[in-house]
């Protein structure tokens, strides 16, 4: 019992330490690209790029991390088993919605219209 409660403790201790250096690393990528704000954007931006994805790398090794790549996994299988409407039903019910926006449109018009004319009535 006692070994399982020190493993968790040593892997919570280096998953703090790569989530520190992956912090760390974000900070160099801020810092990085304010501080050669004068060199041209692509290469800041490729810079950027190669951090973030260093970071990333590090950070899913940690449990969150690991737990985080298994819920992208899941999600991309979850979209494929997902039945996409045809092209037909597509535009069937965007068709629907638009006639129903402006059928409610005009009501709603004919509504502020009628209740403008009234309050005219009564207010003089």
């Amino acid at each position: 019992m006692s070994t399982n409660t020190e493993t968790t403790e040593v892997s919570s201790g280096i998953d703090m330490f790569k989530w520190l250096i992956t912090a760390v690393l974000i900070a160099v990528a801020v810092v990085g690209n304010s501080f050669y704000g004068d060199q041209p954007f692509f290469y800041r931006l490729v810079g950027v790029l190669v951090v973030a994805v260093i970071a990333a790398l590090i950070a899913a090794q940690t449990v969150k991390g690991k737990a985080f790549v298994t819920l992208l996994k899941d999600a991309r299988a979850e979209v494929k088993r997902v039945v996409w409407p045809t092209k037909q039903e597509t535009t069937q019910t965007t068709l629907i919605v638009v006639a129903v926006v402006a059928f409610m449109s005009i009501v709603l018009w004919l509504l502020d219209l009628g209740l403008g004319a009234l309050i005219k009535m009564i207010i003089g």
